[in-house]
């Protein structure tokens, strides 16, 4: 089965449609698939669900995709840096899905698990278990929350075999791995393809059974707040 791709706009090839969910790994601008973002801002695709932690800065990363107006609802945790993102939220421009971080994983998670529901005690008693089944154990309650199933998980990893074994590099691992899991098919940007069977067994984060469609290219890799020390 053919995994690797020559570019961003291949790879995404008869895979986007118009209000799609897509689950984007990342951080902020750590490791986030910058190319496969700006695939599909080329490609114009619109009303999609993004299941993120945030939506990056203003003009890099899914800042972008906000910036065209192709995002109708953003699943996060974080509105972060992004004054756009801010901005079409208040505006009601834009519809916002507020998750914990922990929360927001585990979703990723246990929709690539294929478990549809779990319970958990983050947000009782605060707006975000507003509408949600509660059920109580040892007298404390639990909110009910849905795994996420995406139709499209969009990953960048340091590196990976043709086969999609991937290995992440430091807090670069972030949310990748549970959004690579829930998505029908995953896309995965790497910075090197390696020989298959050169990468160590013990070492890899992602197994490349979660990956359909690979590519490799050249990152910008930008900072999102850029902290030096004084001379």
């Amino acid at each position: 089965m053919k995994k690797v791709y020559g570019s961003a706009s291949e790879a995404l090839d008869g895979v986007l449609f118009d209000g799609m969910l897509i689950a984007a790994g990342g951080f902020g601008l750590c490791g986030i698939p910058e190319l496969l973002i700006d695939g599909i801002v080329d490609a114009g695709t619109k009303d999609i669900t993004v299941a993120s932690n945030n939506a990056g800065v203003d003009d890099f990363g899914l800042g972008k995709l906000l910036a065209t107006r192709q995002i109708k609802k953003m699943m996060s945790s974080y509105v972060g840096e992004n004054a756009e993102f801010m901005r079409q939220y208040l505006s009601g421009e834009l519809e916002l899905e507020f998750n914990p971080q922990g929360t927001l994983a585990e979703r990723m998670r246990a929709g690539g698990a294929g478990i549809p529901g779990f319970y958990t005690k983050t947000g009782v008693g605060t707006v975000i278990a507003e509408g949600k089944e509660v059920k109580s154990w040892n007298g404390q309650d639990y909110i009910l929350e849905e795994g996420i199933f995406a139709d499209l998980s969009i990953v960048k990893a340091w590196k990976a075999d043709a086969t999609g074994n991937a290995v992440f590099r430091k807090t670069a691992r972030n949310f990748n791995p549970p959004a690579a899991m829930c998505g029908k098919i995953c896309i995965l940007e790497v910075e090197e393809i390696v020989e298959t069977g050169s990468l160590d067994g013990d070492a890899i984060h992602l197994p490349g059974i979660y990956v359909h469609r690979l590519i490799q290219g050249e990152h910008e890799k930008r900072i999102e707040q850029r902290t030096v020390r004084a001379a």
